[in-house]
């Protein structure tokens, strides 16, 4: 029995109508998520872990400084994920709304490291070199969390070896750069003699490049780092599904293979600063997040 034409152009019309409801159900889920410069090699393994078993879905990984990133939340970039390298970033992307202040969760520690090229041609042995010697200094820019991580720390040591430390070693800056990986590319290529990152950033790639030099611990600096999901995402059970695996045990190992430590405890609610990072002195608390072997 023959269709007549307009039977025959119903029966298309409904075919080409399930072919692309059943290509629209088979597109893939993209996750975007917007992360600190020194996540960028345990983030890219843990999106690879985290889709191993999803087939359907991507992961978009944006890496810049805190401070760009919140920039560009606060102007209305799409995303679903914000993780951070201190509170303080996370905090004004709060304020503005794009975030629920319950939804943020810490998911990291990290420290800070003094390198220097592998030949170290300021013969530098440890950071009072730094207010001591006349060298070439590189750190990030002002504004970004590892700065404001590292002149804490420089003011930390001015009991320690004058109360004008800290000017002096910031007397020797002589290049800010964007993020914290570059100054750790500024150090590798012998074009500066010393420059603060986390210690962290001492990857494999850089390793036979750069000497890391201990910070004590009392100087030290605990870099707490906080995610959240943004209120405004798409896939908000996908989201939150990633942040649960990123504070798992195997989210955790992962981050701790590259030097992570786990989060900072949670502050007494009753002593907690709401929207500073604390910069933690205690030495239970500094125990939380062992340093690397120092290579100095």
């Amino acid at each position: 029995m023959l269709m007549s034409p307009c039977l025959r152009t119903v029966c298309v019309i409904v075919a080409l109508s399930l072919s692309i409801i059943s290509s629209q159900g088979q597109q893939k889920r993209t996750l975007t998520i917007y992360a600190a410069t020194s996540l960028t090699d345990a983030f890219e393994e843990l999106a690879a872990a985290f889709l191993e078993n999803r087939p359907e879905t991507d992961i978009v990984l944006n890496f810049a400084s805190s401070s760009k990133l919140a920039a560009q939340l606060l102007a209305g970039a799409p995303a679903d994920i914000f993780a951070s390298a201190n509170s303080s970033q996370m905090d004004l992307v709060v304020a503005d709304g794009r975030i629920s202040a319950g939804a943020v969760q810490s998911f990291a520690a990290n420290r800070l490291a003094l390198i220097a090229p592998a030949d170290n041609p300021a013969e530098i042995s440890g950071i009072e070199d730094l207010g001591s010697k006349r060298l070439l200094l590189v750190l990030a820019v002002t504004g970004t969390p590892i700065r404001d991580y590292t002149n804490a720390m420089f003011h930390s040591h001015n009991d320690e070896y004058g109360d004008d430390f800290a000017n002096r070693a910031l007397g020797n800056l002589v290049s800010e750069e964007s993020n914290v990986r570059l100054v750790v590319a500024r150090i590798a290529l012998g074009e500066a003699d010393a420059g603060i990152v986390y210690q962290t950033d001492v990857t494999d790639e850089v390793r036979d490049d750069v000497i890391r030099f201990p910070i004590a611990d009392r100087h030290n600096q605990i870099a707490s780092y906080p995610v959240a999901v943004l209120a405004d995402t798409a896939l908000p059970e996908l989201s939150e599904a990633f942040i649960v695996f990123l504070r798992s045990a195997d989210g955790q190992a992962i981050l701790g293979s590259f030097g992570f430590c786990p989060p900072p405890r949670e502050a007494d609610e009753a002593t907690a600063e709401t929207s500073q990072d604390r910069f933690i002195k205690d030495e239970t608390e500094v125990a939380t997040c062992e340093g690397l072997e120092a290579e100095g």
